[in-house]
């Protein structure tokens, strides 16, 4: 079966943008132009790609499976290229999603460098946890995961996944700035609160395991009250008598807030940058990780 590099491309961002007019717009052509390069492909591969859904169109599931192959393919295409011309620069379209902590301090500070350097490349930011971000990983709706564990908590990876650590965090615990805490270390600290409200996160259980972790070894069972999605109304609550929950060290706080260390055992959040296995050559998505990596 020979097949065009070219149409798989076209099939992968339909599989993206949802519309052959999507594709056209984006790849400057026309969209009988997509048509029928998609119509070729199929032809190609012997295998019905698409299916009417209402006025447009959809991939069948053969479609979605090539589209999936079509990733693997193209990233070794286009290494195949850059070993045999180095100097040629990346080009594509890049989709990540991370919690908001890593779009702020690594993402961020890189879309400079992306635009000076290789402004063919673009980025598509999508704020999500890591639970969020590992459904659009396996779903190939992202090329690039930017997530986070507790080293009391640890993520547990798939085979499927590739992934590399960026950084590493301590927390501690956010408490009343009038809070009287006699002891030290993180089991005494925590056991200081064991009669008050607990405060998580909304849409990932890893602090709240921590809490937990901790809780146990002082020798109660926190009573989780509150849980929100933003480190900021963390802050918030706790300045209002609602409670007390995790917070990074190394950031400030806010008045009214105070930061206990946490030792015996610390906490620590750990950062990651997760790729599906076999697609970190691709030369963007290659190139924005070592831009990471040096962050």
């Amino acid at each position: 079966m020979l097949v065009e590099t070219r149409r798989l491309q076209l099939l992968l961002d339909l599989s993206r943008l949802g519309s052959m007019r999507a594709v056209a717009d984006e790849m400057g052509i026309t969209t009988s132009t997509v048509s029928q390069q998609i119509a070729a492909l199929a032809k190609e591969t012997g295998a019905v790609l698409l299916e009417p859904d209402g006025r447009r169109v959809r991939l069948t599931p053969a479609g979605r499976r090539l589209a999936e192959h079509a990733v693997v393919i193209l990233a070794a295409v286009d290494a195949a290229r850059l070993d045999l011309d180095p100097a040629a620069d990346p080009t594509g379209t890049l989709r990540v999603a991370g919690f908001a902590t890593a779009v702020r301090r690594a993402l961020l500070p890189i879309v400079e460098t992306l635009a000076g350097s290789t402004p063919n490349v673009r980025l598509l930011i999508h704020e999500h946890e890591p639970a969020e971000a590992f459904e659009l990983l396996a779903t190939d709706d992202i090329d690039l995961a930017l997530t986070y564990d507790f080293n009391l908590a640890p993520a547990h990876f798939v085979d499927t996944v590739e992934w590399r650590p960026l950084w590493s965090t301590p927390w501690s615990l956010g408490v009343p700035a009038t809070a009287v805490v006699p002891a030290d270390g993180s089991p005494e600290v925590v056991g200081t609160f064991r009669d008050v409200d607990w405060i998580v996160n909304s849409r990932n259980t890893a602090d709240e395991e921590v809490i937990r972790t901790i809780a146990a070894m002082a020798g109660f069972e926190p009573r989780i009250s509150h849980r929100v999605d933003s480190l900021e109304l963390v802050q918030d609550l706790v300045v209002a008598g609602f409670g007390v929950g995790l917070l990074p060290a190394d950031q400030p706080v806010r008045p009214g807030v105070a930061l206990l260390a946490l030792s015996g055992p610390d906490v620590r959040l750990r950062a990651y940058a997760v790729t599906r296995r076999g697609r970190a050559t691709w030369s963007p998505l290659a190139l924005v990780l070592d831009l990471l990596a040096g962050r």
